[in-house]
């Protein structure tokens, strides 16, 4: 009888340890995390109980491309020739989470000192449920298919192809998953009313599952990015039917362009702030080169003849057709100054 109360006990002490006490849930708890405790399928990259160190490992490789193995042994970098951070921010980059919108997402990170950067932010990627939506199977065919519902599927995409790398070792790609469910939004980041948090608490306490408060939680961001690709103008010489601003763009080139191209930066082409670099954008603008600014933007470079580093594109979420035309504008006051 004392063997069988003390094995209850400790399904109950245990049951108690993998679940949040109702002090627990407040502001700062992660998204998934709610969800999951409101009833939402817990998606397949959730990974709640990682270890600090499988998390730190993550870190390691998004920030530097390699770190050290569960056995103690130096990994191999994941690309020769780009890190994570190359490309994705770590941090919220749209002051509304309902709307991806360019030119307040330039002002936002203008404001805090970022970079303006092509791809998604790894901030809230975790929340997410679709990744290389869009347009992205005009770039990359089938290779989205698996990709667009599986963050894991996603990540080995970005790995092997768009860092022109290799495709990560399962340990690795568990420390990266790992990282990721540590990077989500939490309730305080959403525009929750206070009676909305209320009812959210409240049912986390009570353990009660509700779909509509998952839905009312969903609403409060985008669960997947959009992703269209621009068409270059009519004539380039002339552009899109936009006025330039010129303040803008130079928070364009400075922020975006120069975040790659610049001394230490991950290209080797070097863009500096002189007037035979902007005489040089000037001169090509209706000319089928690498130095054509709509060319470069709206179809970048691709790896070829042994080169494995290259342009990616932008799509109109992340530089709209006023955008280059803001960049164009300083482009070309600085190359009369």
């Amino acid at each position: 009888m004392r063997i069988l109360v003390f094995l209850i006990s400790l399904l109950i002490f245990v049951s108690l340890l993998s679940t949040k006490s109702s002090a627990e849930w407040n502001s700062d708890s992660l998204i998934g995390d709610v969800l999951i405790a409101l009833g939402d399928t817990k998606p397949d990259h959730a990974r709640p109980n990682a270890s600090e160190e499988e998390i730190k490992r993550g870190y390691d490789l998004v920030y530097y491309g390699k770190t050290t193995d569960p056995k103690g042994k130096r990994s191999s970098y994941i690309s020769k020739y780009y890190m994570c951070t190359s490309c994705h921010n770590q941090v919220q980059e749209d002051p509304d989470l309902t709307k991806s919108d360019p030119e307040k997402r330039l002002d936002y990170l203008s404001e805090k000192g970022l970079k303006f950067l092509q791809a998604s932010t790894f901030y809230g990627i975790a929340n997410r449920e679709r990744w290389y939506g869009g347009d992205y199977y005009k770039k990359y065919g089938d290779l989205v298919k698996p990709a667009n519902k599986s963050l894991a599927e996603a990540t080995q995409l970005c790995a092997k192809v768009c860092s022109s790398g290799r495709y990560l070792d399962d340990w690795e790609l568990e420390a990266i998953l790992a990282y990721y469910w540590t990077m989500q939004m939490k309730l305080s980041d959403l525009e929750l009313s206070e009676g909305e948090m209320k009812d959210v608490l409240i049912s986390l306490e009570k353990g009660k599952n509700s779909d509509e408060l998952v839905k009312l939680l969903k609403s409060k961001y985008l669960t997947e990015l959009p992703v269209e690709f621009g068409e270059l103008p009519q004539r380039m010489d002339l552009g899109y039917e936009h006025e330039g601003n010129a303040e803008n763009g130079k928070k364009i080139y400075e922020l975006s362009c120069q975040a790659c191209h610049q001394k230490g930066g991950v290209s080797t082409v070097l863009l500096e702030d002189d007037k035979a670099t902007m005489k040089k954008f000037v001169n090509h603008l209706s000319k089928n080169t690498d130095f054509n600014l709509y060319n470069i933007i709206r179809h970048g470079t691709y790896i070829e003849n042994g080169k494995p580093r290259y342009m990616p594109l932008y799509p109109k979420e992340k530089l709209s057709d006023q955008q280059i035309e803001d960049l164009r504008a300083y482009i070309e006051d600085q190359a009369k100054n």
